[in-house]
């Protein structure tokens, strides 16, 4: 039951870091960048 939940967790983990993923786009040498659509200017 132990490795169950282990292999359970380790999914769910694994499941959910994919929404931690930055979306491509070109950056400037301070590593930051316009979003054209809303005009927001942030770093990553």
């Amino acid at each position: 039951m132990k490795q169950i939940s282990a292999v359970m967790i380790a999914a769910l983990i694994a499941i959910t870091s994919v929404s931690a993923l930055a979306h491509s786009g070109g950056t400037d040498s301070k590593g930051c960048h316009r979003n054209h659509k809303t005009g927001d200017y942030h770093c990553h």
